[in-house]
This record gives structure tokens, C-alpha cells and sequence, in this order.
């Protein structure tokens, strides 16, 4: 399973520069306390950004393989140029978040 043996962590340059740093926390927050150990994890998450019916930001989980959706809501303004995809990758405990243009 990944996200299990964590060694390091990284944003890439595109999510450095299109998402802001408590975000990106946040990110790691949701695979740390609320995915792993709870799911079997995949070494490549997809989350969804939207805007939810306040006007935040909500952070979708998505597993196809086991058909899971999970939606974390925050108190993070919306914007509208956020990414819509982000993914986090775990490469023998390297773990990076990525946009899906960085990813392929």
C-alpha cells in the first residue's frame, strides 16, 4: 500500500505557484488523517477542487478502483483559478503533489 512509509515531500513547481501553501497542507493533512490507514491507497491520489454551496473550497477524493468519493470541506475561499485536478504520487516514500499536465 502507499502513503505508508513516508521518507519525503514535495510540491511541484506548477502547484508551488497556482496553489497556496495552507492548501497544500491540506492536502497532506487529508491523506495523513484521514486516507491512510483507513483505505487501501493507490500510489497515485486524484483530488478534485470546487467551489461548494458556501462559496468554499471543497476537496474531493476520488478512488475509482474501490469507488470511493469522499468531499472535505474548508474554510478556504473559492477561486476560480485554482486547478481543477491535483494528484499526489508516492514513489518508494517520495511523495509529490502534481497537476495532471506534471503527472503526464
Amino acid at each position: 500500500m502507499a502513503f505508508q512509509n513516508t521518507k519525503e515531500r514535495y510540491a511541484s513547481f506548477g502547484v508551488a505557484t497556482s496553489i497556496a501553501p495552507e492548501i497544500i497542507d491540506t492536502f497532506w493533512q487529508i491523506i495523513d488523517e484521514n486516507l491512510r490507514g483507513v483505505f487501501p491507497l493507490e500510489n497515485i491520489l486524484l483530488f478534485k477542487l470546487i467551489r461548494n454551496d458556501k462559496r468554499k473550497l471543497s476537496i474531493e477524493y476520488h478512488d475509482k478502483k474501490n469507488e470511493t468519493l469522499i468531499v472535505f470541506d474548508y474554510d478556504y475561499p473559492y477561486d476560480p483559478f485554482l486547478p481543477k485536478y491535483v494528484y499526489a504520487v508516492d514513489n518508494a516514500g517520495i511523495e509529490t503533489i502534481l497537476l495532471n499536465h506534471e503527472l503526464h
